[in-house]
């Protein structure tokens, strides 16, 4: 398999293990910074090319793009699709998931609980919009924030207000949530690959923060799921049509509720923390469906990943 993956550092650690383990299984790997790939467009068909050099003949991509260059690497990605190249997750899906409102619209309509959620635009609609979540503590986001940030824990309504009315002023989309206390600040990512979480962590907040991600400061642990979260997970990929995904869930009075589905998921902390090779389960899944359903890889070449101390990861 001729394989590219679109990620703007190739020194990143998830870049890295994607490449080894590629290259592990006989397969050809290419990073390519998705800023540096250009395409010709026309009724006649479609052309990338990156540094003067054609970008034909990948049989796969996997997409490593980053918030910051959410639309021109979607755009460089939604290219290789329509030049007949497979990819796990496809452009539309990632553009879905990046957007939290919408992520949030297309699970609830698939029945997938999640923290109650309320979103408004007009300021005459403040009040109304905070009693339709609730009492506080609240949580409000950005809508594209990544790794905790723009993410925020208000515990009294006015200080809600408050910040409602300087996203506003700022110009920027948001939304509110239900806080969920009993998770007390941990929650659990899980890593889907097709069909099955091949790995989970339980990340933990550090002491007086309410956010686990470990960007932020936070720790983690494998854990084994069960099979009812895993169901949850697997289903949440599904709906947004992702084949690699991290989703991530907190526990609740009324079941595992889904916080988020993230279409770039990091594989440090979760293969430190599991040592389960998900970089490796990832290839093999990328590989056999695009060389045909159920058609395994050519070499079965393993890595267990160390385990180590992740706080602060």
């Amino acid at each position: 398999m001729k394989l590219a993956i679109l990620s703007r550092n190739g020194k990143l650690y998830s870049t890295r293990r994607l490449v080894e383990a590629a290259r592990q299984r006989g397969h050809s790997a290419r990073v390519l910074d998705p800023l540096r790939c250009y395409m010709r467009i026309g009724k006649e068909g479609f052309a990338l090319r990156y540094k003067a050099q054609s970008l034909a003949g990948y049989s796969a991509v996997i997409p490593r793009i980053g918030a910051s260059i959410n639309r021109y690497g979607n755009a460089v990605l939604h290219q290789f699709e329509l030049m007949g190249c497979h990819t796990p997750n496809p452009s539309a899906a990632i553009m879905a998931a990046r957007d939290k409102l919408r992520c949030h619209q297309l699970l609830a309509a698939q029945g997938i609980d999640m923290p109650v959620t309320v979103f408004g635009d007009n300021p005459d609609d403040t009040d109304d919009l905070l009693a339709m979540l609730g009492e506080p503590p609240h949580v409000i986001k950005l809508t594209e924030g990544t790794q905790g940030r723009g993410v925020m824990l208000t515990e009294k309504a006015s200080a809600s207000r408050g910040v409602v009315d300087a996203l506003r002023g700022l110009y920027a989309t948001f939304l509110l949530q239900e806080f969920i206390a009993e998770a007390g600040g941990a929650d659990i990512r899980c890593l889907v690959v097709g069909d099955e979480v091949v790995a989970a962590m339980r990340r933990h907040a550090p002491e007086g923060d309410f956010r686990a991600n470990l960007h932020r400061g936070g720790r983690a642990e494998g854990v084994a799921v069960d099979a009812d979260v895993a169901a949850v997970a697997v289903r949440a990929a599904k709906v947004l049509g992702l084949g690699v995904a991290g989703v991530d869930l907190v526990s609740s009075a009324r079941g595992a509720l889904v916080l988020e589905v993230n279409a770039s998921p990091g594989l440090e902390g979760i293969e430190c923390s599991t040592g389960v090779d998900v970089a490796g389960k990832i290839i093999e899944f990328v590989a056999a469906a695009a060389t045909g359903a159920g058609m395994a890889p050519r070499t079965r070449a393993r890595r267990t990943a160390p385990k180590r101390n992740l706080t602060g990861i």
